[in-house]
């Protein structure tokens, strides 16, 4: 990336800004462990936050009650995939859009003309391997940059993945970035002791054999689930990928195989985004629009309605966003949990955990239901 006349000007624009930001607080130095497993220094609490993940502003309003307040660009909006959900989130405020859902559209320039002082990334959104990346760039000019995503970081990318501790690191991160460690502790303490609840429900029982699909599309069948990220939150609610997923993040199977291979469970993706006939699943969305969805896609497949999941009638259809979202797993966890062994989740109530969230610690409210069944 070579550094123009114009983007030269931005920088002096942006270190001309950056030394008229209140300071008040400049005390409050923070050092935290980022998400790929880098030790990053702050001089103050940050007040202008660039998110290259739109989605952390979830995160970011589970511990600030006005987080949008903080954030002053973002990219990738669309993967927040709720427009009830995004407009919550933003809170009225004015956030500049700085790139879509692929690296190659992020602005250097537009970075740095909003004089951030932290910018949160991943891996995928600003790759690195050379000294001219973006990542590179931003350090040249003095502005911080700290990942907040595990599951797209190196670190994990072959030694396997526990969403379990990387809920941990990122809600402590987040939490001592904001100032509200204590907020954060909270949270982890309520994740453990829910997961707690669920694991001792389906303690030794045998593993149901589940086709979790990434992409449920009208137009594209049939990505399965790896065994990485979603496959980790599928095993934690006692179930287990097909037989024939060997891949980490996902994998194409034939309809063949699928009709052929033993499976007890199909659970699809759903979202706001419904282009492909995807499901409608998603925060202030009719659950009925989800069931018929759900039913779309199982009669609109050739012979889908023949896999032995769909013959057995369970099929269920789930929110892209709870595995998204580090804090959100839980619910996914709980309701795949009540899908797999309903015999032994009979008490699990997945209302009072999202209540739990929403009342405790949501700035603003997550509307459920965030599943379908049919």
């Amino acid at each position: 990336m070579t550094i123009t006349r114009r983007s030269f000007c931005a920088s002096l624009a942006a270190a001309s800004l950056l030394s008229t930001i209140d300071h008040a607080g400049a005390d409050q130095s923070v050092t935290i462990i980022d998400m790929a497993g880098r030790e990053v220094h702050l001089p103050a609490l940050p007040k202008r936050i660039v998110l290259l993940e739109a989605h952390d502003l979830l995160t970011m309003s589970l511990l600030h009650p006005d987080p949008a307040s903080l954030v002053v660009g973002w990219a990738a909006v669309d993967r927040i995939d709720s427009e009830l959900l995004e407009k919550r989130l933003a809170n009225g405020h004015t956030i500049s859009v700085v790139g879509q859902q692929s690296p190659d559209t992020i602005s250097l320039e537009g970075l740095i003309g909003l004089a951030p002082d932290l910018v949160v990334t991943t891996s995928f959104m600003t790759p690195q391997g050379n000294g001219d990346s973006i990542v590179e760039r931003l350090r040249q000019f003095g502005i911080p940059v700290v990942f907040g995503d595990a599951s797209s970081n190196t670190i994990t990318g072959e030694q396997g993945s526990d969403p379990v501790a990387e809920l941990k690191t990122s809600m402590k991160m987040w939490g001592a970035l904001l100032g509200a460690s204590a907020k954060a502790d909270a949270f982890i303490s309520f994740f453990e002791r829910e997961l707690a609840g669920i694991t001792a429900r389906i303690s030794g029982a045998k593993p149901v054999t589940t086709y979790l699909e990434v992409q449920s599309t009208l137009d594209d069948c049939c990505w399965a689930a790896g065994r990485k990220v979603w496959g980790d939150l599928l095993a934690l609610a006692g179930g287990q990928p097909l037989p024939g997923v060997t891949a980490p993040w996902f994998e194409k199977l034939s309809l063949e195989y699928l009709l052929a291979t033993p499976h007890e469970v199909y659970i699809a993706s759903g979202g706001g985004w419904i282009s492909g006939g995807r499901p409608p699943i998603g925060p202030g969305i009719d659950p009925a629009l989800g069931r018929q969805g759900l039913q779309r896609l199982i009669e609109g497949r050739p012979a889908f309605e023949h896999l032995p999941s769909v013959r057995a009638k369970r099929v269920h259809g789930i929110w892209t966003g709870l595995i998204t979202n580090l804090p959100l797993n839980i619910l996914f966890v709980a309701q795949t949990a009540k899908w797999l062994h309903p015999e032994r989740c009979t008490d699990l109530d997945l209302a009072a955990i999202l209540n739990t969230i929403n009342r405790e610690f949501a700035a603003f409210p997550i509307e459920g239901p965030l599943w379908a069944s049919i």
